[in-house]
């Protein structure tokens, strides 16, 4: 009997011990935005916001704001894309155009894709050397445009390349010289960065294109998921306590937790750190 007792005593502290272990404690800081809509992290974990009007805040890797950028014409963005540091990409679906931004959101250049010859964008997101990439739910098309001269360069019909039922692509994003597309509770196709298909993931419960190291992370039944994109294998990288319809971003040095109109900041913890 004492034997008994002793072992669930050690059972119950190393439970314990395990969900200490595995919680990512106090955040560092907090933001909050009214009607937050879209988050993004540059390589300086300075974090990007918008809301359900199209404005856009920046804040340091600490939380504080340090500038804020209202359009003349407002409407919620489709994409914001921070990635490049050097440029900030937005999208709008309800106003079929896309806007360049300064690191400190000066506008740069401000293109409507109509003028492009694109008739129904969907989803777009700034790539390297002046790319853009925009998804043309018209013809079902992936393009490839240079946005300094508003041309599209290349025409992938996807219907023709994937085996996917609904092509209802609804975020992109390039990362590592490869393009991401989300196709919401179907998964995610992954191409080079001419727009030939690689990979086509049956990830169903990816709801954000969160991208760290070699994996491709989402939050699914109280844990942190990650795809590994070299080794095609899914792996259950930690437990991790958040509500429903929360998502994370993984910058250099901090993570982001996104709940509702709060983002949560917080050191990368040590079970991102040691991935491959």
């Amino acid at each position: 009997m004492r034997w008994l007792l002793s072992f669930l005593f050690i059972w119950i502290n190393w439970e314990v011990y395990s969900q200490i272990k595995n919680d990512l404690g106090e955040p560092l800081s907090e933001i909050s935005v009214k009607e937050l809509d879209q988050v993004s992290l540059d390589t300086r974990d300075q974090i990007y916001v918008s809301n359900l009007q199209g404005d856009i805040f920046l804040f340091d890797a600490t939380g504080k704001q340090l500038n804020y950028f209202s359009p003349a014409r407002q409407a919620k963005l489709s994409q914001l894309e921070a990635a490049w540091s050097v440029t900030i990409f937005s999208f709008s679906e309800d106003l079929q155009e896309y806007r360049i931004l300064d690191r400190f959101l000066n506008p740069i250049a401000e293109r409507n894709f109509l003028d492009a010859s694109v008739n129904l964008p969907k989803a777009a997101t700034l790539g390297n050397n002046n790319i853009v990439w925009v998804w043309d739910e018209s013809d079902l098309s992936l393009k490839r445009m240079d946005y300094l001269r508003n041309l599209i360069l290349d025409i992938q019909p996807l219907n023709l390349i994937t085996s996917v039922k609904s092509l209802q692509i609804s975020a992109l994003k390039e990362y590592k010289n490869r393009l991401f597309a989300l196709i919401p509770n179907e998964g995610v196709l992954v191409f080079d960065n001419q727009g030939n298909l690689l990979l086509d993931l049956k990830l169903p419960k990816v709801e954000k294109l969160s991208l760290y190291k070699d994996y491709l992370l989402w939050l699914e039944n109280g844990n942190l998921m990650g795809y590994n994109l070299s080794q095609q294998t899914i792996e259950n990288i930690q437990a991790f306590t958040a509500s429903v319809d929360s998502y994370v971003f993984v910058g250099q040095t901090k993570l982001l937790l996104v709940q509702g109109e709060k983002i949560e900041i917080y050191p990368i913890p040590d079970s991102l750190k040691e991935l491959q």
